[in-house]
């Protein structure tokens, strides 16, 4: 069974890769941007209290992405395995998913790295477009919609955002490095942790991560 983590910084290629591995190895992917949007639009419990906080400023708690998270995870479609996300961010959040995995039966095997320099990554976020209305993401260089300035999925304007600039781009990886650091260490002491080199292109990258879930499939 395939239950994994997907980590990496900013303009790592996390998106492609993940997009990839869904498809061929037939996993959710469950992102935690994703899960929020469902939660807020369908004005489920959690959903209406992560609006509220996040309308009035805040950071949503722990427990209610936790709370999220474990719900997401006990539906039907992860009992076969799932691809997470943009989770955990911090390590009270990788423990209680260890909680999580434990009291569902769907406990986390392999938690992927994807690793690159940081003047590659700027090089990427400058070019970055996103549709602020499904979350696609795409790049003026690399990954084009197919009509300009606008999304292939949802038909909405792609824009860029505002802190997809080096000098806030900097700020925002060393807060990255600094909060995932712990995670990768955590996950490394339980011995499912693998990084993997982001700037062999995105074709070797996706057949060096699949060879690795086959192995372990």
């Amino acid at each position: 069974m395939l239950n994994i983590i997907l980590m990496g910084p900013p303009g790592a290629g996390k998106g492609t890769q993940a997009t990839r591995l869904v498809d061929s190895f037939h996993l959710p992917h469950i992102s935690t941007g994703d899960m929020f949007r469902e939660n807020i639009k369908n004005g489920t419990p959690l959903g209406l209290q992560a609006k509220a906080i996040i309308e009035a400023g805040g950071l949503v708690p722990d427990e209610v992405t936790c709370a999220m998270v474990k719900d997401r995870l006990s539906r039907e479609d992860c009992a076969n395995g799932f691809l997470l996300d943009g989770f955990p961010r911090t390590i009270p959040q990788a423990e209680e998913l260890e909680k999580i995995g434990e009291e569902l039966g769907r406990k986390v095997n392999l938690v992927i790295d994807i690793t690159v320099p940081e003047e590659e990554l700027i090089r990427r976020i400058s070019g970055r477009r996103v549709c602020p209305k499904c979350g696609a993401s795409y790049h003026i260089d690399t990954m084009k919609p197919q009509k300009e300035g606008i999304c292939d999925r949802c038909g909405s304007e792609i824009v860029q955002r505002k802190d997809d600039n080096a000098e806030s781009f900097r700020v925002r990886l060393e807060n990255y490095y600094e909060s995932t650091q712990p995670i990768a260490d955590f996950y490394k002491e339980k011995g499912n942790y693998r990084l993997f080199d982001g700037t062999i292109g995105a074709d070797n990258l996706f057949r060096e991560i699949a060879k690795l879930l086959e192995e372990h499939k």
